[in-house]
């Protein structure tokens, strides 16, 4: 496939931009691949492993004669790191993210930017519980989902060529508006992320049960908690801090969900359990027929070997 974008710049050297520099040299899709992360180790790092053809070490630098800027840094510094790249960004340009919030990036971001380049907000739904430069891959956005989020008066042209490019990573490409968007990942992934935050700090706060047993015998059910709640937390407080009003108009249904439950089990109405779990087992084959997990054991994971 021929570059899709002559030079890219990556904002931030974690999991998803890593995997991003990795999946465009698989493919051919970008001709030069600058990165700049605010850490000097992750700098070095980056410049060890061969991440990105050449680290700079200010994010303005990274973005001279870029004609994409990916911002992959947490929603929190979204605004700021805008305003740092915003005089140094080529005419043409097009500006887009990966952060898993869109109307606050949007809010946060847009105004910082000149009137000659394009942005066009986006979230690839793929990742991991690593985090880092060294934690990225190239098949990570294989048959994922990316969703693109244009704003009011985005340019087609340039829409369809940063659609062209994820599709390229593997992605398959949706575009949403940023509500729509925000509500339906506190569905998929910001209260199911709290949840298990939740119940490992339950588990945690449970000295009746020692943290050897929690370990030794975590059933499948905790310990696809605990991978959730290893995430990276800067990224998470971030999300919650930016999300708050769909996060927390899901996590109210969720609470009167639970209620109902617990008075299910305490009068023992065994019908509206069984009820209640034939419907949700639905959902879970609906995801598989989607091709977004597989019905083997230990949750369609493989194991790594050691």
């Amino acid at each position: 496939m021929s570059a899709i974008y002559d030079r890219v710049a990556l904002i931030g050297l974690g999991l998803i931009a890593s995997s991003m520099f990795w999946a465009m040299k698989r493919g051919g899709l970008a001709g030069e691949v600058t990165g700049y992360a605010r850490s000097a180790e992750t700098r070095d790092t980056a410049r060890r492993i061969g991440l990105c053809d050449r680290v700079c070490d200010s994010a303005a630098e990274a973005v001279e004669g870029a004609d994409l800027v990916i911002l992959c840094v947490p929603v929190g510094v979204m605004g700021a790191i805008a305003a740092e790249i915003a005089g140094s960004l080529k005419p043409g340009a097009t500006v887009t993210d990966v952060g898993s919030v869109k109307r606050d990036v949007i809010e946060n971001v847009a105004p910082h930017l000149p009137d000659h380049v394009h942005f066009i907000p986006g979230h690839p739904l793929a990742g991991t519980e690593h985090s880092g430069p060294e934690s990225g891959f190239a098949e990570l956005f294989d048959n994922r989902w990316c969703l693109l989020i244009p704003v009011p008066g985005s340019d087609p042209a340039a829409v369809a060529r940063l659609r062209a490019l994820w599709e390229g990573l593997g992605s398959n490409v949706e575009e949403m508006e940023a509500d729509h968007h925000d509500l339906v990942l506190a569905v998929t992934s910001h209260a199911p992320h709290l949840i298990a935050y939740t119940m490992v700090g339950v588990a945690d706060d449970l000295r009746r049960v020692t943290d050897s047993e929690v370990i030794q015998y975590s059933a499948a059910g905790f310990r696809d908690f605990t991978r959730i709640a290893a995430s990276d937390p800067t990224m998470w407080r971030d999300v919650f801090l930016t999300n708050k009003d769909a996060t927390l108009e899901i996590l109210g249904r969720f609470t009167e969900e639970l209620f109902a439950l617990q008075r299910a089990i305490r009068t023992g109405d065994g019908d509206h359990l069984h009820d209640y779990f034939t419907r949700t087992r639905a959902i879970r084959r609906g995801i598989i027929e989607a091709g977004q997990d597989t019905d083997a054991p230990d949750f369609g994971r493989a194991k790594k070997s050691s």
